[in-house]
């Protein structure tokens, strides 16, 4: 099953394409699913009729869903947000207040990654397209299900300890309801899911597609996603450059802003090097139905695959050599000093800008020692040897 996701900065169009993407796919004889994770659902407005929480069929082998998030976090939040309200209840806040307070932060977005993994694990489909959040917001929601299980891992068995030793004590003392196994089961069973999420989409059949437009501070947002993308372990497999504007045929104002797109463009090739980058000609109306997305991805893909699988190396991967071993990530148009590394016994904590992502070692690394690390052609790598000494840091 293939399962492609497309995130861009806000209006660039990237419902559009995702939904030309799909309706492309379904044309060619898969049964394909489109579904989005963006709290505005565009999908509908896009395929210009009603979708709804469950897969709606809107042509042959094409369905739309747009996700209920108030069901899905009944399901996998509402033991918890009970727990959480009881013990604003038992502090005097107002039920209301409560109930605001215990909505957990970007709980659409997360949410909908559940739907997407039930939909990918229940076998219905060929090709899942996933509409994605702006760039922003896929980037913190494709960093949580690491970032959870993190702290389910080192955190979270602490927790549990403590509260089930003195629970009597501490319920005493606090004078609210200390939290039953039932609480800590739905974080765990959240954080299991979340890390199922995490698996398919940085599986060998799964990557993202940037969507942009010629414009200075949108590509640089794009340059930006593809580094972040690949430092959380996701692989960019292209770039679509939407509404590209057509010779201005001698019309001089026109001719303005089809030079400035033209030098935006180039500098879009020379970023993503590596990267097939589709382009997209500006349209007078927005393309609305199945017919109108379809001929768009068409012009878009000009022949090509659009659900061709990515080869080669993906952004992580671990190397043997004579006397140890090396860590590589991919960190496309990221120089030397923009790196930080960092080592405890287990993780290796690699920060890039505001982005920090700690891995965790595999098991043939725990035991070596990091012997150096450097940035060479857009990939982060690190060296580990047989332990010598007891060093445990390094910068790259």
């Amino acid at each position: 099953m293939r399962l492609l996701l497309l995130t861009g900065k806000g209006g660039v169009g990237k419902s559009t394409v995702a939904a030309g993407t799909a309706a492309l796919a379904a044309a060619a004889g898969h049964r394909t699913l489109v579904l989005s994770t963006d709290a505005a659902h565009s999908l509908g407005d896009a395929f210009g009729v009603p979708v709804g929480p469950d897969p709606t069929e809107v042509a042959d082998r094409l369905f739309v869903q747009q996700v209920d998030a108030q069901l899905r976090f009944q399901e996998s939040w509402g033991e918890v947000q009970r727990y959480l309200l009881s013990v604003l209840d038992a502090a005097g806040v107002d039920r209301v207040a409560a109930e605001e307070l215990t909505v957990l932060p970007g709980a659409e977005e997360v949410l909908a990654l559940l739907e997407l993994r039930l939909q990918v694990l229940s076998g219905a489909w060929d090709v899942v397209v996933v509409d994605c959040a702006p760039t922003a917001e896929t980037l913190r929601l494709l960093a949580l299900p690491e970032a959870l299980g993190w702290y389910m891992q080192r955190v979270f068995p602490l927790q549990a300890r403590v509260v089930s030793t003195l629970k009597p004590v501490l319920a005493r003392a606090a004078g609210v309801p200390m939290p039953g196994g039932s609480v800590f089961d739905a974080v765990e069973r959240l954080h299991a899911e979340l890390d199922e999420v995490r698996a398919l989409l940085q599986g060998p059949s799964a990557s993202v597609r940037l969507v942009l437009t010629p414009e200075a501070v949108v590509v640089a947002e794009a340059r930006r996603s593809w580094t972040t993308l690949s430092l959380y372990g996701y692989r960019v497999d292209g770039v679509v450059a939407n509404r590209v504007f057509p010779d201005a045929d001698g019309d001089d104002w026109r001719a303005g802003w089809v030079a400035a797109q033209q030098q935006v463009l180039a500098e879009v090739d020379q970023s993503f090097v590596g990267l097939p980058v589709w382009r997209s000609r500006y349209r007078p109306a927005e393309p609305v139905g199945v017919e109108a997305l379809r001929d768009l991805a068409e012009e878009v893909y000009a022949g090509a695959d659009p659900l061709v699988v990515p080869t080669g190396d993906g952004p992580f991967r671990v190397t043997r050599t004579a006397d140890g071993a090396v860590l590589r990530l991919r960190l496309p148009l990221v120089a030397r000093d923009q790196v930080d590394l960092a080592r405890t016994h287990d993780e290796l904590v690699v920060t890039v800008g505001s982005y920090r992502r700690p891995i965790t070692l595999p098991a043939a690394l725990v035991h070596l020692d990091v012997a150096g690390a450097r940035v060479e052609d857009g990939e982060l790598q690190v060296r580990f040897r047989a332990r010598h000494d007891r060093s445990r840091g390094a910068s790259a």
